[in-house]
């Protein structure tokens, strides 16, 4: 008989095994396969047994904002209490409410005030905006049992034809299609959305600044120092993007460690009685509150600018400097320095691409730019020019 880690096991009659042989004896004599089933988990149930050996069991919830389902945990001190437990969470009732007097409009309404509960403001609005400007003119009348893929895919060319990008056309179904998980979670109704494609997106490649223009720009900006010019060496030199660096305090900035600390945003959000307003609130993600060292031209700079820790590096006072006006700034540092135009963000890019040819480990740098994970990095940041090809070509040698 095989030894089976366990001191005690009770018998139908409650009493209680205090010694192993006895254990190992009672299983021999009676059906073990029964008895070990009830004591251990099956392949499938996702509970397992931990170092600390408490048991745990996973389970599934839907996440109101992304439309996903992400996995929780419940935890026991034996198996069967978090088997009990995780029986309790699946047998809670769905709502069975009919789809067929519910509009589109009303669900939205429904989705987006659980949006609202949950999300950052700015991601309300953006959902907000989308839903207001361009699905519900659309489908907000529109019975929810009666949505199809096609009257979707509809949609999809009619948005395509009006002008707008397949990339934001396609945000705009990727709201759509989170509402519809929402309701198909909450209510039990149909997906309508589910196999609905989004439209093809062409990768369009990003123009950067080549070298000689990237040093003809920091020649400029060395020339005219002033708040917006450091606050472009920031997204240069440190890859910050443009709502970071308007949301920048001096506060922010450690002197005697050189580390800067990038915990807020600006951003200009939709409004839902029309109109727009100004919002400071936390970075893009989790990843993207971070600390980043501060090269050392930089902080010797900014001592030249100092000024009290609430004040905004960018202003030198409590007004914020918004990212239109920024952007619009370092346009016309451009045009004076006789340099295409380009997207503020390009800087951001700028910034990584010459990392990764300066020796930066993808982790590193991942980490620096506030990404979550280093696929973004590589696939959406960092881009390899003719000349850096031409120079990798060269190392290669023709074997003896």
């Amino acid at each position: 008989m095989m030894k089976y880690e366990f001191c005690y096991y009770k018998q139908r009659r409650n009493a209680e095994f205090v010694d192993y042989a006895v254990a190992v004896n009672y299983l021999s004599r009676h059906k073990f396969s029964q008895l070990w089933r009830k004591i251990m988990p099956r392949k499938g149930e996702n509970i397992y047994k931990r170092k600390d050996n408490r048991w745990e069991g996973r389970y599934k919830v839907f996440d109101d904002i992304s439309g996903k389902y992400k996995y929780r945990s419940i935890y026991g001190k034996t198996y069967n209490d978090v088997k009990s437990k995780l029986i309790l969470l699946k047998s809670k009732p769905v709502n069975t409410v009919s789809s067929g007097k519910l509009t589109v409009g009303e669900l939205f309404e429904e989705w987006l005030s659980a949006v609202r509960l949950k999300a950052k403001e700015s991601t309300y609005a953006n959902y907000r905006m989308k839903a207001d400007k361009h699905i519900l003119p659309y489908f907000a009348e529109t019975r929810y049992e009666q949505l199809t893929v096609q009257s979707v895919h509809e949609f999809i060319e009619k948005k395509l034809n009006s002008g707008l990008s397949a990339k934001y056309v396609s945000d705009i179904v990727i709201v759509f299609k989170s509402m519809s998980k929402y309701i198909s979670r909450v209510h039990g109704f149909r997906n309508p959305l589910a196999d609905v494609i989004l439209p093809k997106i062409e990768k369009s490649k990003m123009t950067l600044l080549s070298e000689n223009q990237q040093k003809k720009l920091c020649d400029y900006l060395a020339g005219n120092t002033n708040k917006t010019s450091l606050g472009v060496l920031i997204s240069l030199y440190m890859g910050l993007r443009v709502g970071e660096v308007c949301g920048l305090k001096w506060s922010d900035v450690d002197f005697e460690k050189s580390i800067l600390t990038v915990s807020r945003t600006v951003q200009r959000v939709s409004c839902e009685n029309k109109g727009t307003k100004l919002i400071i609130g936390t970075p893009k993600s989790r990843s993207s509150q971070r600390e980043i060292p501060i090269p050392a031209f930089i902080i010797e700079i900014m001592k030249k600018f100092k000024n009290s820790d609430n004040s905004y590096i960018l202003s030198g006072n409590s007004k914020i400097i918004e990212p239109r006006t920024m952007q619009r700034r370092f346009k016309a540092i451009l045009k004076k320095a006789d340099l295409p135009s380009v997207n503020y963000h390009v800087l951001r890019h700028i910034f990584a691409t010459n990392c990764v040819k300066a020796g930066f480990d993808v982790k590193t740098l991942s980490e620096i730019l506030g990404h979550s994970s280093v696929e973004t990095t590589l696939n959406r940041y960092v881009h390899s020019s003719i000349e850096r090809k031409t120079e990798c070509m060269k190392l290669l040698k023709i074997s003896a």
